[in-house]
C-alpha cells in the first residue's frame, strides 16, 4: 500500500465534562441543560463545559457564568477533574479493543487520533463502520456520545470532525482532498480550520486573503515573508495536504524540555502577597524536579496584571479572545543558573531575585507563571558542573527534599507544609486540591 493512502479517524467526545456529569446523574447528555463551573468562584469564572442541550439555546461553549442568560433553568455541577481522567481513561479502554497503542495518538482529554488504514481488513468494513462500531461501544460502556471525522490525513481527519461532523445530525463527518476543496475552499470564518487563530485570520485578512481556496491561489512568497516557515503549513493545509503521520508522531521526542506552574489568582494581588505565591510556586517547582530527577538551566518568572477599566473597555469593543489577551499587561524575566540544578534554595532565590527585579510594584497582578527551562536528567552527560557549590548542603538539603516528596506521595500533598503555605495570602493548599487548576472532586 502506497504510505500516503492511509484512513484516519478524529474521535471527539461531546461536551465531555458536562456529558460525564449528566451520566452521573442519570440524565441525557444531548437534552440535558447542565453546565461545569466553579459556583464557589464568581460569576466572571469560565465554564470548563456546556451540554449540547444549552449550546442549542445559544449558550457558548466555555462562556463565563454571568454570560448565561438570566432565567434560564439549568444545572451548574462542581468540577471533578478526577472523574473526569478516571473516564478519559475507560474511553481509551475502549480504543484499545479495537486498535493498538501505536495507532491511537490521544490529542486531548476528550480527543483522539486513529490510524485505521491496517484495520479495515481485518474487521472487513469501511472507515465510517469501524468509526460507528468505536462510537456505539464507547456510547454503551461509558454514556459518553461522540462524534467522529474520516480523511486520509490527519488534518483532514481533524476538519472532518471540527467542520463537518460537528455540523450534522449523525455527527460523523467525511473528507478526501477534492471534497474538502469543492465544500470547504469558501467557508468561512477561517478560524474554523484547525490552527487557525484569530491572529492568524487577521494576518491573512490584510493579505485579501479570507477563505481556503484565497489562500490555496495566492502567492507563496508574500505568504513566505509574512508567515517565515509556517507558511508551508497553511499552503500544505489549504490544500488539504498534511505529510505528518501516525510514524512521526509516535517517534518525535522533544529537543529542548521544560517544567511550569501557572495559575490564574482568585482576585487582584498586590506586589508583596504575590511575592508569597511566587515563592510557593517555585518551592512547588523545585519538588518536582527532584521527584522526577530533573534538573533546571534556568528559571523564568511572568506575572500578568490586572486588566484596567480602559483596557478593558476596549477589549470589549475589539472583540474576540485575542482582544482580551492583548489588553493583559506583562512582565517577566530568566535567571541563568552556573550549572543545571533542582535545589530549592538556588531555586527559590531565583525567582524572588526575578519577581523583585521585574514586577511593577504599583500594579495589582492576577496571572502568575514559573518555569523551569532546559530540563535535563540526573547524570546526564556532559552537564557542566559549578565549581563553587557546597556539595555538602546541597546533598542535605535534597535528602529533606525526597523526605517532604516521599511524605507528600503517601500522604497527599497537604501532608506536608511550609509556615508559607499557611499565610491568607498563599495558594498552595487549595492548589494541592485541584488538577489542572480545577476542582478534583476527590
Amino acid at each position: 500500500m502506497d504510505p500516503q493512502d492511509r484512513q484516519y479517524l478524529c474521535i471527539d467526545l461531546k461536551s465531555f465534562y458536562a456529558s460525564v456529569e449528566c451520566v452521573e446523574r442519570g440524565l441525557d447528555p444531548m437534552a440535558a441543560r447542565l453546565v461545569v463551573a466553579d459556583p464557589e468562584r464568581s460569576e466572571k469564572t469560565i465554564c470548563l463545559a456546556v451540554s449540547p442541550a444549552m449550546k442549542a439555546l445559544g449558550v457558548r461553549n466555555r462562556c463565563r457564568v454571568f454570560e448565561i442568560p438570566k432565567g434560564l433553568d439549568y444545572i451548574m455541577a462542581t468540577p471533578r477533574m478526577a472523574l473526569y481522567i478516571e473516564r478519559s481513561a475507560d474511553i481509551y479502554a475502549v480504543y484499545l479493543k479495537y486498535l493498538a497503542p501505536e495507532d491511537i495518538h490521544v490529542y486531548s482529554i476528550d480527543e483522539a487520533f486513529m490510524d485505521v488504514t491496517d484495520y479495515l481488513g481485518l474487521y472487513g468494513c469501511t472507515p465510517r463502520e469501524l468509526g460507528e462500531r468505536i462510537r456505539a461501544d464507547v456510547l454503551a460502556t461509558t454514556g459518553i456520545p461522540a462524534s467522529c471525522g474520516i480523511g486520509p490525513n490527519l488534518y483532514l481527519a481533524k476538519i472532518a470532525l471540527d467542520i463537518t461532523a460537528k455540523r450534522s445530525p449523525g455527527y460523523f463527518g467525511e473528507l478526501t482532498e477534492e471534497s474538502y476543496k469543492h465544500e470547504l475552499w469558501n467557508h468561512r470564518p477561517l478560524t474554523d480550520f484547525w490552527r487557525i487563530g484569530e491572529g492568524i485570520a487577521r494576518r491573512l485578512a490584510r493579505m485579501g486573503i479570507h477563505t481556503m481556496g484565497e489562500l490555496a491561489m495566492a502567492p507563496e512568497e508574500p505568504l513566505y515573508k509574512e508567515f517565515g516557515v509556517d507558511a508551508e503549513i497553511l499552503i500544505d493545509h489549504a490544500w488539504g495536504i498534511e505529510p505528518v503521520r501516525m510514524e512521526h508522531i509516535k517517534a518525535y521526542r522533544s529537543e529542548t524540555h521544560s517544567l511550569s506552574s501557572a495559575q490564574v489568582l482568585a482576585h487582584d494581588y498586590c506586589f508583596d502577597d504575590a511575592l508569597i505565591v511566587s515563592k510557593e510556586m517555585a518551592d512547588g517547582v523545585a519538588l518536582d524536579l527532584v521527584r522526577k530527577g530533573k534538573l533546571a538551566s534556568s528559571i523564568s518568572l511572568w506575572v500578568g496584571y490586572a486588566m484596567t477599566e480602559q483596557a478593558r473597555a476596549q477589549a470589549r469593543a475589539d472583540g474576540g479572545r485575542s482582544a482580551w489577551i492583548r489588553a493583559i499587561e506583562s512582565s517577566g524575566g530568566t535567571y541563568r543558573f552556573p550549572a543545571p540544578t533542582n535545589s530549592r534554595e538556588a531555586i527559590y532565590r531565583a525567582a524572588a531575585e526575578l519577581f523583585e527585579a521585574h514586577v511593577d510594584r504599583g500594579q495589582l497582578i492576577r496571572r502568575m507563571g514559573i518555569t523551569a527551562g532546559n530540563v535535563v536528567d540526573e547524570g546526564s552527560s556532559g552537564i557542566q558542573l559549578d565549581l563553587f557549590s557546597n556539595e555538602e548542603r546541597l546533598s542535605s538539603e535534597r535528602r529533606r527534599q525526597e523526605a517532604v516528596a516521599a511524605v507528600k506521595a503517601r500522604f497527599g500533598n497537604n501532608a506536608m507544609l511550609k509556615g508559607i503555605d499557611l499565610l491568607p495570602e498563599a495558594t498552595a493548599r487549595e492548589r494541592n486540591r485541584q488538577i489542572g487548576g480545577h476542582k478534583s472532586g476527590a
